[in-house]
């Protein structure tokens, strides 16, 4: 078991790994992290974490060293910096959706500078990780995830080890399959509601109390109901590239997804309407202007 005085580092610090030092910093852990943007090592002292001048930097001492990237480029630079000069024996879990065969790239290039890298990512929003209600999709080598497991629950409410490496993000992949669906039916239904001459904080309300509820509903609703949708938990331009990454997944296997591939023009029109930078439960704006409703006028 980690000892209440260890050291976990931290690559990229967004919504998600801003969230997750923030909490580990919480639990009594020293929490080193590092980030390409300079701006958000403010955020990491406010969490109560160190700044790191680098990768490596962030990753000396660290019983664990987690990842949290924008993009495959982001993961290849964070191998290279640690290959360079990080420790051996380290133990790293990428916690990034992104393609299996970047994860098992960079897996393989790490392990011949004898680290082991965990693929590890996550189900929840950057709301959710602020609170911990996250679930970890771990995979890869049981003995380096039974050294990180006591890691994972300081952060996330649930850890799943799911076999070979890559299974965690085959089921991130599923989990967000539904997240897409699900937000989007959410968004339809509060529109149909709110045409209907609903007022949508009752429809809120009811909906959650009944059959037709979903985790995404809950999350999502609310924001929908009182056209928040700044500060993003998920801004609608990463979210984009999740949804590219699961359709590649279900083609590469055969798979027909169609009420998945319905919403996918949903998402681009909002992104094609300045929503980008938005939550992606700005959704229900593209589907307010279509039904000729005023999301200000509420």
């Amino acid at each position: 078991m980690i000892k209440q005085s260890g050291t976990v580092g931290i690559i990229g610090l967004g919504i998600m790994g801003s969230a997750i030092a923030r909490n580990l910093a919480a639990s009594g852990l020293a929490v080193h992290g590092y980030d390409i943007d300079a701006t958000r090592f403010e955020v990491l002292r406010d969490a109560g974490g160190l700044p790191a001048g680098s990768a490596a930097e962030a990753a000396e001492g660290a019983q664990l060293l987690l990842t949290s990237l924008p993009s495959i480029a982001a993961l290849d630079a964070t191998v290279e910096n640690l290959l360079a000069d990080g420790p051996r024996d380290l133990v790293i879990a990428e916690l990034s959706t992104l393609p299996i065969a970047a994860k098992e790239r960079a897996r393989d290039r790490l392990a011949s500078g004898g680290m082991t890298l965990l693929d590890c990512p996550l189900s929840g929003t950057g709301a959710q990780a602020v609170t911990g209600d996250l679930a970890v999709y771990a995979s890869g080598a049981h003995d380096a995830y039974d050294r990180a497991e006591p890691i994972f629950l300081r952060f996330a409410r649930a850890s799943h080890h799911l076999g070979a490496f890559g299974n965690g993000s085959k089921m991130k992949f599923v989990a967000n399959l539904l997240v897409a669906i699900h937000n989007v039916a959410s968004a339809e239904a509060l529109v149909l509601g709110m045409k209907a001459g609903l007022d949508p904080a009752t429809i809120v309300k009811v909906i959650a109390s009944g059959a037709g509820t979903s985790r995404v509903f809950e999350l999502r609703a609310p924001l929908m109901a009182g056209a928040a949708y700044r500060p993003a938990t998920m801004k609608i331009d990463v979210w984009q590239k999740d949804m590219t990454i699961i359709a590649d997944f279900a083609r590469s296997l055969g798979v027909e997804t169609p009420t998945f591939t319905a919403t996918e023009a949903i998402y681009d029109s909002a992104q094609e309407n300045g929503l980008g930078a938005e939550d992606t439960a700005a959704v229900c704006a593209v589907l307010e202007a279509r039904a000729g409703l005023k999301p200000n006028a509420r």
